[in-house]
């Protein structure tokens, strides 16, 4: 599969900062960065896609999973940017794809790409629950209201 290929269906992006900090003595990014960096990006697709109306005291999401594929070093000096989709829904987790890629003037390569699941929560009672209906609602509108 292509870089084309792989973008296609991604519709939220954003840039991501590289800190001195996320190089480790190769000179690159160190892996465990990737991690960061898609949660960064999940954040924002949140904030994006559900306008602050999760309560984030009460009701939530934990990690339950995640699984990255490294293609290409990351540099200090590169551009990054990750993509972010809902790709399913399942009863009560949902897993979200993440790509990783470095923009150098008319070129995009692919630095890495990953899929995490997320369980839904509900913090006071510290019991999964049910992906709320809205929050299926709110990612269709938006991803349909894109294309």
């Amino acid at each position: 599969m292509n870089l084309n290929e792989l973008l296609a269906g991604y519709h939220h992006k954003i840039n991501i900062q590289i800190r001195f900090k996320d190089i480790d003595k190769q000179g690159h990014v160190n892996n465990a960065n990737h991690i960061t960096y898609f949660e960064v990006a999940r954040v924002k697709y949140f904030k994006d896609v559900f306008r602050n109306n999760i309560d984030w005291i009460k009701t939530g999401m934990i990690l339950g999973h995640t699984d990255i594929t490294y293609k290409r070093p990351i540099l200090l000096e590169d551009e990054v940017y990750c993509y972010t989709k809902i790709s399913k829904f399942g009863t009560k987790s949902f897993e979200i794809d993440n790509v990783l890629t470095v923009e150098n003037g008319h070129d995009t390569f692919l630095c890495a790409h990953g899929k995490s699941t997320l369980v839904c929560m509900n913090y006071d009672t510290k019991l999964t629950i049910e992906v709320p209906k809205p929050w299926i609602e709110a990612v269709n509108q938006y991803e349909n209201a894109i294309r």
